[in-house]
This record gives C-alpha cells, structure tokens and sequence, in this order.
C-alpha cells in the first residue's frame, strides 16, 4: 500500500536563525520552539534514507588498482593538517573587505531553479581574494580651483577637502618609511629609487626628517619598553660597527683615551613569555649600553644572566656608574 503524502510544510529558515540566535540570550518561547520543532521534523522527512556516513572507500573494493596509495600517517602519529598549504581567506586580515549583493535575488525570493522554495542569505558568503600592487608611499594632487578678478586682481581659491589635513607627509608615511627602513631592512636610497621609478619624488634625506620629526612623538613609548626590558631575566648583547656622518661625543673618561669609533649594540632581553629587542647607536660599546638600561631595573629581583662572548666591551662596568648595585651573573659563550 503506497504511504500517502505528506503535507506541505513552508519554513522560513531566516526566521529560525532568528529564533537560534535569541535563545542564546533568553529561553526560548513555547510557540518558537513548536516552530524549531516543525522545521526539524520536515527536514528529517525530507532526507533521503540511503545516505550513510560510510566512506565508499570502506564499503565497496578498490576498482582501481593502478590508483597511488593514500598517504601514510606522520611517523609522530599526528593526523596531518586539512588543506593544500594556501592561506584561507579568514588569514587576510588586513585585506579591505568589499560586500556585493546578488543581482537579480533578494533574501525571501523565489528559487529561480525550482520555482517552489525560497532562497534566504547564507552566514557565510562566498570569498574571493584578489592581490594587486601599489607604491609602499602614494601621493595625492589635490587640484584647487583658483578665480582671479579683472578689476582689483583679487584671488579666490577653493577650499581643501576636511581630509587633506596641514601636513604634506602625515603619521601613516612616516610609519611605513620607518618600518620599511628599520623593520624589513630597505634603504632609503633604495626606496628613493622605488618611487622615482612610480613617479613620486622622496629623496633619501627628506625620509629622515620625516622619520625624526616623528619618532619624538614614540619616545615615551621607547622608555617605557626599555624599562620594561630591565626587568627581565636573560639578557643576550654583542656590537657591530655602524657609520654616523655626524655624532656628538662625549668626554673620555679619565685614564681613557678618546674613542674614536662607532658601534650599534644589539640588546634582546627574555621578559617572561616575552623579548624585546633593544637597539643603540653611538659611541658607547654593548656592555655600557646594558649597564644603562640596568639602572632602570627594580630593587629586589635576582641577578640578570648575560649570555655574550668574551670580548671584555660586552660586560657592564656597573662601578662608573653611579647608583647602580645591581649584579649581573655573566655566561660566556665562545
């Protein structure tokens, strides 16, 4: 006997999300759990019945012998990772995210394939990544329109967008020069020749102003991670020459001869979890770099352990400087 059929039932399934989405938030009514109740039993009449969560491979033999092997788990007996080493679109962070609406369909519309359901919006939209190339620095001509009287030779000028702003090379220039320079190691005479190529003029010598005007404004900032640095627990630091065109000295020390050379000392520091990595510049060699930064550290905590090489300029000479007693338990490395 054939089983008769079963009613037609419309479910809205936009307003079962809604229903989902505020039970989250309070209990749920009696009336919208009917609902969740209908919409769950129509979908599971509506399910085919042959469907099985076997895979084919594990039901029915292999009809192709020729087919390479499946990989072998890792040795380590960890599963290996989903994917096909691309990045998914969740990891482009930073990309600029542009929503487009379907062209002919609405949520709530008629299904155009079988004229019988409704199509409502997924969640979860279909991504697409598209890279293009640009200047690391871009520049912007704004045009303003100028009048000129023919009796008093009075000038009218239009008046610059709110945007614009007074000045010519704003925070976000100034923090991509920088990072480009001291993060990823681009010269500026290189990045000059970068942007003449794209047909923007910045010459090597304005970067650096353009640098220095606004570091000023980071220096609390730089204080603050050199003292939070002085209380860590490992400290690695070596030198390496650097040239300055142009470097105020200050007086040898008594008994001492006077320098003459150059150095950037590089300081990394072990702060729980955490490093910093600390850079100076000048004529002071990287162990009194680090005895200067150990004068911001607090009273009461163990000795810091150096790891350095031999060379006697890496070890602080805590002694000259005044108010320092802290120690410092040194390990060599050769």
């Amino acid at each position: 006997m054939a089983k008769p059929p079963q009613p037609r039932m419309e479910i809205n399934l936009e307003e079962i999300d809604q229903i989902l989405d505020s039970a989250r938030q309070q209990p749920m009514s009696e009336t919208d759990c009917e609902k969740v109740k209908t919409a769950v039993a129509a979908l599971a009449e509506a399910a085919p019945r042959w469907r099985t969560t076997e895979r084919t491979d594990a039901v029915l033999p292999d009809q192709n012998p020729d087919k390479p092997a499946a990989k072998e788990p890792a040795a380590s007996g960890k599963p290996a990772k989903p994917g096909h080493g691309r990045n998914p679109s969740a990891a482009f962070t930073g990309a600029h995210r542009v929503s487009v609406a379907h062209g002919t369909l609405q949520s709530g519309d008629t299904c155009p394939e079988c004229l019988k359901g409704k199509v409502y919006r997924q969640k979860k939209p279909k991504t697409l990544i598209r890279i293009t190339g640009r200047p690391p620095l871009e520049a912007t001509a704004y045009d303003l329109e100028q009048l000129r009287c023919n009796g008093c030779g009075q000038v009218f000028t239009a008046e610059a967008p709110a945007e614009v702003g007074e000045e010519k090379y704003d925070e976000r220039a100034a923090a991509m020069i920088a990072l480009l320079r001291y993060g990823s190691g681009v010269p500026f005479q290189r990045l000059e020749r970068l942007e003449a190529n794209l047909g923007i003029p910045l010459p090597a010598a304005t970067q650096w102003e353009v640098v220095e005007e606004k570091a000023e404004s980071l220096r609390p900032a730089l204080e603050e991670l050199i003292r939070q640095a002085a209380q860590g627990e490992v400290a690695h630091n070596d030198d390496t020459s650097m040239r300055i065109l142009k470097l105020a000295r200050e007086p040898a020390p008594e008994g001492k001869a006077e320098r003459t050379g150059v150095f950037t000392s590089g300081i990394v520091w072990r702060f729980g979890a955490w490093f910093i990595a600390l850079f100076f510049s000048g004529w002071r060699h990287a162990g009194e770099n680090l005895a200067e930064v150990l004068k911001r550290r607090a009273p009461g905590l163990p000795p810091l352990i150096q790891m350095c090489d031999a060379l006697s300029r890496n070890a602080p000479e805590l002694s000259r400087y005044a108010g320092t007693t802290r120690h410092v338990r040194s390990r060599v490395i050769s």
